[in-house]
């Protein structure tokens, strides 16, 4: 085998067996207001259509380095069910990702006058994901001409509990194995699934206060290789009647790691009427940060039709 195939072949390898997981990049977006994107026990939680739209730039400097897009929409369909959509396109390098997510969540009242809800929901993702062949050439100078790429279907289940302010959700994500007849099993990792749980609490120094502290915690942990990372999060609003402003920050870190954090993030942003927008900042702390300024995130979105629920489950 000559020297170029043997190229071709080490980097088809790498990016099988090293780039994304079928699954987006789950950063600090889901702090942005909008944690249906992390799970779908969320779905139809607010008595309105919540519409975000997102924008990852990873490792800003560095040539072709991750980009991810994404579309979110949850709605509530009648007073104790909710309905979510998630469209994504990711890309890495050489390789391509696109796909789906639909959501269904039920959400339950324990206790009404002490605002106390439970939410089961389940997601059917669908998810194409490419090499691009095309930027590749064989010692003839040739595009090579198999296809290197695969279909998956998965599914994610999660739990919601609420207790007036406080929240916790558990989650396992990509609970079935992925396809592999199209890349090489031996290499390629098999089993996707891993488990998060993520849980906060708002607390203000009495009801009229304009000012809002949370604090919460996002836990992740993959089965493949059983590496976990954590987010330790706080987030600040200012109130202004039905609008506010927040401030925040994110401190990411692989829980064997925890004084080396993989990033530190300021995170803002406002609700305007009803009209959304979140800004967040990734600044790397790891040895990129030679080679990148950091990360950008930037959330847009409105929220429609308020009111179409009156039930107390869905503040």
């Amino acid at each position: 085998m000559k020297k170029t195939q043997i190229l071709i072949l080490l980097l088809l390898l790498t990016f099988s067996t090293k780039a994304q997981e079928l699954t987006i990049p789950q950063l600090s977006q889901y702090i942005a207001d909008n944690p249906f994107l992390m799970s779908p026990t969320y779905a139809g939680v607010g008595d309105h259509i919540k519409i975000r739209l997102n924008g990852l730039t990873q490792w800003v400097g560095i040539e072709n380095a991750p980009d991810t897009q994404t579309l979110a929409a949850d709605a509530r369909i009648g007073n104790r069910s909710g309905l979510g959509m998630l469209m994504y396109n990711d890309s890495n390098g050489n390789t391509r990702q696109r796909g789906a997510r639909v959501s269904f969540a039920h959400h339950l009242t324990l206790d009404r006058y002490d605002d106390e809800f439970l939410s089961l929901g389940i997601s059917y993702n669908f998810n194409q994901f490419r090499i691009d062949v095309e930027n590749f050439r064989d010692e003839n100078g040739q595009i090579p001409t198999d296809d290197k790429s695969t279909v998956n279907h998965n599914f994610d289940i999660g739990v919601l509990y609420r207790l007036d302010k406080f929240y916790l959700s558990v989650n396992a994500s990509n609970i079935l194995p992925k396809d592999l007849e199209t890349f090489n099993p031996t290499f390629e990792p098999n089993t996707l699934r891993n488990y998060y749980a993520y849980t906060g609490y708002s607390f203000s120094k009495n009801k009229n206060s304009k000012i809002e502290v949370e604090p919460s915690i996002f836990f992740q942990w993959f089965e493949s290789d059983g590496r976990s990372v954590t987010d330790l999060n706080t987030k600040v609003r200012f109130h202004d009647y039905e609008d506010y402003y927040y401030l925040g920050l994110t401190y990411r870190f692989l829980n064997d790691q925890i004084g080396t954090p993989l990033y530190v993030a300021p995170i803002a942003g406002l609700k305007k009427n009803n009209f959304y927008f979140g800004y967040s900042y990734q600044v790397i702390t790891n040895e990129l940060l030679g080679y990148s300024s950091g990360t950008h995130v930037i959330t847009v979105g409105m929220d429609l039709f308020q009111g179409i629920s009156n039930c107390r489950c869905t503040y």
